[in-house]
């Protein structure tokens, strides 16, 4: 039980990382004088994460017999 938690706190903390990430590039990108070489790299840390996210959804979900 402790790996099954450990793993939804993990997810947990990924997304709500992903969510402001969100935010972060959305702050960015309506800034006038925005930095884009910062907002591709925020977009390139959330795709990542959004993998792990996948990656860990995948493990907590049991597998389906078609």
């Amino acid at each position: 039980m402790t790996d099954l938690s450990e793993l939804e706190a993990e997810l947990s903390r990924l997304k709500q990382e992903h969510r402001d990430l969100d935010m972060a590039i959305d702050a960015l990108e309506s800034m006038v004088a925005g930095d884009q070489l910062q907002v591709q790299r925020l977009k390139k840390r959330k795709l990542a994460l959004k993998d792990q996210i996948i990656r860990l959804e995948d493990q907590l979900t049991p597998d389906i017999i078609a």
